[in-house]
């Protein structure tokens, strides 16, 4: 069968397919199960796959790559504009089949099996620890019921579970203690867990020559550095560290018409993770600056003009741009301890 473009909208079971010539014109509609997916490709010549970048999107990008073909990842939003009427999977395939051949689409790099990995780690410890969180916001609200009341953090349970232990019954009945020790267990198997996902996530980071170069900037701890070496597959799809920044979702919203530009809040479009991992760290970097300000004059000059939370966001979006410049660069970070200007 002769090159193609092909427009491949994935689901769970049954997948639809729409391939045009270079002419244009359609050659191929086509349902395939599952099963029949990498068979039909595998006969196929090389040609360009478009997917929309959904869910098992880099599995498939990888597998129809091994057989020759030029995959295509797109964000669905991107894509949602080329649907001309209607909603079924015949129309998403074309939808995408049209979508990947337009010049100015931006496409998604395919994650490697290992890359996912390491996602799946951030994501499994990110769930672990709402949990635990969960687990003592209600212990500390049930004890509070029995005037039992220690500082908060997660540092404080060992000193909570002593105090539970040693009340006597008389304030703390037995059936609500056993209550409590049953919530405490299951905090500190989460502690556990936690702490074994927090070592595999550092073993990973000292085997990663970027993640290691990524740690070097202020603010960018273990964990950011990981996540953002895992999430970017290739820094060099953005044009510039300001790219990236909007792709976080760390710049402004626009409204404008007639040549009078509004700027909003953040956009908090694509990757919210690693939005809230350089927030955080720009939130720990601003503290830091506030104690040192003969070595931060750039953080300590925004704070004077502008509110700490717009400071922290206008910091975490210089990180990310920072973080762009040393995937890209190759190089470590150079500047002061904490002067990031």
């Amino acid at each position: 069968m002769e090159a193609m473009t092909i427009g491949l909208d994935l689901a769970k079971n049954v997948f639809q397919l729409h391939g045009v010539d270079a002419m244009g014109r359609v050659v191929v509609r086509k349902k395939l199960r599952r099963s029949e997916v990498v068979a039909f490709f595998s006969k196929l010549a090389p040609c360009l796959i478009g997917i929309e970048a959904c869910g098992s999107a880099h599995y498939w990008g990888r597998e129809l790559a091994a057989l020759g073909h030029e995959i295509r990842l797109m964000p669905a939003a991107y894509v949602k504009p080329y649907v001309k009427r209607g909603k079924n999977d015949a129309v998403d395939a074309e939808a995408i089949c049209e979508a990947v051949t337009r010049p100015t689409m931006r496409f998604v790099a395919v994650k490697s099996a290992d890359q996912q990995s390491i996602l799946m780690l951030h994501r499994t410890r990110d769930l672990l620890v709402r949990q635990r969180t969960m687990l003592i916001n209600s212990l500390r609200g049930q004890m509070a019921e029995f005037g039992l009341v220690v500082p908060q953090g997660v540092s404080k349970i060992k000193e909570f579970a002593e105090l539970i232990n040693f009340t006597p019954s008389t304030v703390l009945p037995d059936t609500a203690k056993s209550c409590a020790g049953i919530l405490l267990r299951q905090i500190g198997e989460l502690q556990q867990e936690v702490g074994s996902i927090e070592r595999s996530i550092l073993a990973c980071h000292r085997s990663s020559e970027v993640s290691q170069r990524l740690e070097t900037i202020p603010g960018v701890g273990t964990i950011t550095a990981t996540a953002i070496a895992a999430t970017v597959a290739d820094a060099k799809v953005f044009e510039s560290g300001r790219h990236f920044a909007a792709w976080v979702g760390l710049t402004p919203r626009q409204s404008g018409t007639g040549g009078k530009v509004h700027l909003g809040k953040i956009s908090k479009k694509g990757e919210a993770y690693l939005r809230r991992l350089l927030v955080l760290g720009a939130t720990a970097l601003i503290r830091y600056a506030r104690n040192r300000p003969e070595i931060a004059t750039w953080i300590n000059g925004l704070l004077a003009r502008r509110p700490p939370r717009v400071v922290i966001v206008a910091v975490a979006n210089k990180l990310a741009r920072i973080a762009w410049a040393v995937m890209v660069g190759g190089k470590e970070y150079r500047g002061g301890a904490v002067s990031v200007s």
